[in-house]
């Protein structure tokens, strides 16, 4: 009996940038480059010649000539960022246009950066690099959390959505009249660490703002806990897989060593966990700490 064959290999990731430009011979040299750099390339000439590009495909980045005929380049960025499907895609600008005041109408329309003409190809191609792996990394854990249970949404640096995940993005428009609404509740969320709003059926939506992502923009974790939960202080700890079980073994009275052993971790790794669960239960000491642990039967 022959050996079964090998499970194949997952195809490589390649990623997809869209170029915008009104400038053919613009078009024909960053697409030669991308190309060369292992990206497969999408081209238009116009924002409206985008638009459709888009409907075809979802790019993993955008090159963006910011002054064009017709629609210009912020207007189409300000399109792509406001349509969920494309709120994702990181939008690198493209201009001429030095002036601190066209720069932070990029950023203002959702850019996350901007490279000036004429352009120097090696410096666009970093640029770009950089910001497709990261989003397609923030997109890939922000999924992988709607698995997981729980929801994921961003909020830019004016408290407006700039993106959510699917499982987030029932909740919310479930439960409030429209994301702006969303939108303020967890800016207000935001000051407190955590917040929950009534969800029916003995539920609550709770959030909690996990940290900052990117540039001025903050990431919450949305999940349905059980009213008679919603206080519950390890609910709105966030605490990390690992992170609970040091606390498990803290509150059967294990010590720093005790716990390495166990964990098969060092001690000092052990202590630096300690020192994100003392922060995130708001507590001092070891024995605080055993005493959420057991009230909530860790």
């Amino acid at each position: 009996m022959s050996d079964p064959l090998p499970a194949a290999a997952p195809a490589p990731f390649t990623p997809v940038v869209l170029v915008v430009d009104d400038d053919i011979d613009i078009l024909d040299m960053l697409s030669t480059a991308l190309l060369d750099e292992g990206y497969l390339v999408l081209a238009a000439t116009s924002a409206e010649e985008a638009l459709q590009r888009l409907e075809v495909a979802v790019p993993d980045g955008v090159l963006l000539d910011a002054v064009m005929p017709g629609m210009d380049g912020f207007g189409l960025c300000r399109a792509l960022k406001a349509n969920p499907a494309w709120s994702h895609v990181p939008v690198v600008f493209m201009t001429g246009l030095a002036e601190t005041d066209h720069v932070l109408q990029g950023f203002a329309v959702g850019g996350v950066d901007y490279v000036i003409k004429p352009l120097r190809l090696p410096e666009v191609m970093a640029r770009l690099a950089t910001h497709v792996k990261n989003a397609r990394a923030a997109r890939m854990a922000r999924d992988a959390t709607d698995v997981s249970g729980w929801g994921t949404v961003v909020l830019d640096s004016r408290q407006r959505i700039a993106w959510l995940s699917p499982k987030a993005g029932g909740w919310l428009g479930g439960l409030f009249p429209d994301l702006d609404a969303a939108a303020a509740w967890l800016a207000r969320t935001m000051q407190r660490g955590s917040g929950t709003h009534p969800a029916g059926k003995g539920q609550q939506l709770l959030a909690r703002h996990i940290g900052d992502v990117g540039v001025s923009e903050s990431m919450f974790l949305l999940g349905l806990v059980e009213v008679k939960d919603a206080d519950n202080a390890l609910v709105h700890a966030a605490l990390t897989p690992r992170e609970t079980e040091v606390l498990s073994w803290i509150a059967k009275g294990k010590t720093n060593r005790d716990i390495a052993d166990i964990l098969g971790m060092s001690p000092r790794t052990v202590n630096k966990h300690l020192e994100h669960i003392f922060e995130k239960l708001g507590v001092e000491t070891r024995a605080a700490a055993a005493v959420i642990a057991e009230k909530h039967g860790l």
